[in-house]
């Protein structure tokens, strides 16, 4: 009795970094960040920052899934909170439960949902997006 085999594809946006990931089921149990495992992934800090995700949820059945996730563009922490993202709506796509879902909520709303924050652009009359020249007279 062979459990139905299933693929599932989600992605993650934070400022201009984009993370695709492909969650395929039953499999070993991998984790690859650009073909690079989840335990040499570095910095340390955002590998912590993405285990949290799959730690939170903590359910078997991810023992049994491959995770597999492209990013591209943006900084390294940018890239980790896309592939967060990406992580999470991929999980609660497989799983699928309202548990899950809250679960995710109330660790951290932007899981789901996304961040829409992006850099203001440079606009006339200054030298950065905010600064402007003085004015000294009264």
């Amino acid at each position: 009795m062979s459990e139905k085999s299933k693929v599932i594809q989600a992605a993650g946006k934070r400022k201009t970094a984009i993370a695709r990931a492909v969650l395929r089921y039953p499999s070993k149990g991998q984790v690859k960040i650009n073909n690079v495992p989840l335990a040499l992934y570095e910095p340390e800090i955002a590998r912590l920052r993405i285990q949290e995700v799959l730690e939170v949820i903590g359910h078997p059945k991810l023992d049994k899934c491959n995770i597999i996730i492209n990013v591209e563009g943006g900084g390294k922490m940018g890239q980790t909170n896309a592939v967060r993202i990406a992580i999470a709506k991929l999980i609660n796509k497989f799983l699928g439960t309202k548990t899950i879902e809250k679960t995710l909520r109330e660790y951290d709303e932007s899981l789901l949902s996304g961040d829409s924050r992006r850099t203001e652009p440079k606009h006339f009359g200054g030298s950065k997006a905010r600064k402007r020249r003085q004015k000294s007279f009264r």
